[in-house]
Formats: structure tokens, sequence, C-alpha cells
């Protein structure tokens, strides 16, 4: 990524932040962006979000992806520090935003973008646990489908199951990244968890036995939301510890280092055609 400080806007005025090389985190100007917010989370202004959005739960991933990843970066959010940016990938507008831990948190962000700013295509670029022993840390998994025991969608459907499932269109453009990258996809049905430390870790297995590949916290509502809005979205996660064999990486590997899911998810986007 081209270092040096980003002047400018995308559709209008934004926050001028320093980007360079990935390092410490750096303060962040607490002065309130300009022009008209346009929901209550995000607050950016019209035109300010692309419709193609990477989603990563950590903010400082978001950070990081729009250093090292896009060119001419704005920070169009940084409203509670759940950091927006928006910049170009190979000629293209792209936007990543911080979602927070959990379906909730997602919800609100993914609500807001899908409603408020248009988005069209949302990829979830995030940290999993795996579950099945021929996963090792730092494969990425793209995320066919999404098991929950969360509550969330049997509000949302009087008590029915709803099958919360990917994107083809970016399920298929991710599984060819993956490819053309050399690597050998891993596909699979993930289970979003409510709770990071579950009261019932044994249920795991039952799982596992079912083809569950991998736990992590967000893809459900994802799913959910973007099928009820009639817009693309995927969850594409990077192993970051093994919860059968205790293998794990560090906070600073888990927020800086995960850079194959980001290419794939890039990648997939552009190939996908906005609708």
């Amino acid at each position: 990524m081209q270092g040096g400080a980003i002047g400018g806007s995308f559709a209008g005025t934004t926050t001028v932040l320093p980007l360079g090389e990935p390092g410490p985190p750096r303060p962040v100007s607490a002065a309130p962006l300009a022009c008209r917010a346009m929901s209550t989370h995000i607050a950016a202004s019209p035109g300010q979000v692309s419709p193609r959005v990477l989603l990563p739960g950590d903010p400082l991933r978001a950070r990081w992806i729009a250093e090292t990843f896009l060119s001419d970066a704005q920070c169009y959010s940084e409203v509670r520090n759940m950091l927006g940016y928006t910049g170009m990938y190979r000629g293209e507008p792209v936007s990543v935003q911080g979602s927070g831990m959990g379906q909730p948190s997602l919800a609100i962000y993914a609500n807001e973008l899908f409603r408020d700013y248009d988005v069209h295509q949302m990829v979830r670029v995030g940290s999993c646990g795996a579950l099945n022993l021929d996963l090792q840390v730092r494969d990425v998994v793209l995320a066919i489908s999404a098991a929950t025991d969360s509550a969330m969608n049997r509000h949302r459907f009087h008590g029915f199951d709803y099958s919360a499932t990917a994107d083809f269109t970016l399920l298929r453009a991710a599984y060819d990244a993956t490819i053309a990258r050399g690597a050998e996809p891993v596909v699979g049905q993930v289970f979003t968890s409510d709770s990071f430390y579950h009261p019932r870790p044994e249920l795991t297995d039952l799982l596992v036995e079912h083809g569950v590949v991998a736990v992590e916290m967000e893809a459900s509502a994802l799913y959910t939301l973007a099928a009820g809005y009639s817009r693309r979205a995927l969850a594409i996660c990077t192993v970051s510890d093994h919860v059968k064999t205790g293998a794990e990486t560090t906070p600073a590997e888990r927020e800086q280092t995960f850079a194959e899911m980001v290419e794939v998810a890039l990648e997939a986007m552009l190939a996908t055609p906005l609708r």
C-alpha cells in the first residue's frame, strides 16, 4: 500500500488519518466528521461508503486492511472507535468497516450499511476456531452456511428454523480466487455461537459429526440480514485457534497477518457484479 498521509474525500469531506506500514495503534482524531450523517452508529455522509464492504470484527484489523490493501484510503467513521474506511482496490472503490464481536453488534452495522448506504456486497473477514481435525491454524474457511445457538432468527421467523446461507456467486468467486492462489479451498458449514466461552463445549462434538468445520460469532446474522435486503454476503474466516488441539495465534497476528482471506475477499467482490 502506498504510504503517506491521505487527503481529499470519497464523495465528501472526511477525517484525514496517516497511513503507512502496519504498526502499533496510533491515536485517532476525535474531530467530528463533516457533512450530514446518515446513520446512528456509522455516521458517514452520503457517498462515502462503497457498494462493496469488507467487514472485520476488529476495528484495528479494519485499519490494517485499509493501510495494507487500499490506496487513497479515507476514514469515514470513528464512532465508538469502530473504524470505517473507503479506498481503491484495482481501480474500484472498496470500504472496510469494523463490526465488533457477536451477532447483535454485527447486526447494527450490517443493517445500517444495507439500509442507509445501499451496500450491495458484504464479506466478513474474521477469525474462527477450528473444530475439524483436518483444519490447521491459518487455514481459510469459506462458510457455505451457518448453524447457530442464537435466538435471533427464532424471533425473526416466529420459531421456525432458518438456514442462513452464503450468496452462491460470491462463494464461487472466492473459491475460484483461492484456487488461483494455488491453495485448496476449505468450504463448509460454520457454527455461529452467541457464547465465546460456551457453557456446553462438549456439544461441539455433535456439530462436527454433522459436518460443521469451525466456530465463529457473526456469520448467521450476516447471511440472514443480507437475504432480507436481497443483497450478497459471504463469511471468509481464518483459523486463529484450534478448539481441539489448543493451537492458537497471538492478538497481533490476528490483527495484522491474516492477509490471504482479505485478498481472496477483495478478488471475489470485484469478480461479482453489483446488483
